[in-house]
């Protein structure tokens, strides 16, 4: 934890957001726990939208861990070909689904020390699947919630496990999956990594690192990006 995090001021910021982001939701499309297993796992190094690009025909082929696990690599590589690193990501996902059918009898695991053992998945994958298909608490460390967790004064810490242990600390645990993504969708349309939007910001009198962006509220509300570019 970052030396002199407030919880109060943790709390005060967390409210903010859930007042400015009321419905959140994970913009990952899914029906069932292997499908945002295996949306999750095609997110890394790409966009929610993209993913939801790809994903239909994927699921409409391979809907199940049984059908994945029978799927061929290259059949998979080509579905989702556009989403990178795709070959690993297509190993990932039918050895996941082989594991799966073998060890949990088709179904994915409510348990985070069981699925981080699967093929491509750990804490932050986890994490998602608990969170929104099992409604168990757990918080998702990705790049946005790293940098505001920093930029918030909650961690220090560029480790991921670090921060999450962290914000435990600081935010309770009923609200871990919503802080996540409310955390998510603010580094993604306001707190930017290389230009966050500080003028237009509605946790800024909260927030100790207020002005590293742009504080002009014209200016800041110009780099705002809105829900519909994610979808």
């Amino acid at each position: 934890m970052s030396r002199g995090a407030d919880g109060k001021n943790a709390i005060a910021i967390y409210r903010g957001l859930t007042k400015y982001y009321p419905d959140v939701k994970c913009e990952l499309d899914f029906q069932t726990p292997f499908q945002l297993l295996v949306a999750t796992v095609l997110s890394a190094q790409c966009t929610d939208k993209r993913v939801n690009q790809v994903t239909p025909k994927l699921f409409k082929l391979y809907p199940t861990p049984k059908k994945m696990a029978a799927a061929k690599i290259a059949s998979v590589e080509e579905l989702i070909h556009s989403t990178g690193f795709f070959r690993a990501k297509a190993r990932h996902l039918v050895e996941l689904s082989q594991k799966l059918v073998s060890d949990f009898d088709g179904e994915v695991p409510p348990i985070q020390s069981e699925l981080i053992k699967l093929p491509g998945v750990g804490r932050k994958t986890a994490n998602v699947v608990l969170g929104h298909a099992f409604n168990i608490p757990g918080i998702t460390v990705d790049t946005h919630f790293g940098r505001l967790s920093r930029r918030f004064g909650w961690s220090e810490s560029q480790d991921p496990v670090k921060v999450e242990h962290d914000v435990e600390n600081l935010i309770p645990e009923k609200e871990w999956t919503n802080l996540s993504q409310r955390m998510i969708w603010h580094g993604r349309r306001i707190c930017h990594s290389r230009k966050p939007a500080c003028g237009a910001c509605p946790i800024a009198k909260l927030c100790p690192s207020y002005g590293i962006g742009e504080s002009d509220k014209v200016k800041a509300l110009a780099l705002v990006k809105r829900d519909e570019d994610f979808r």
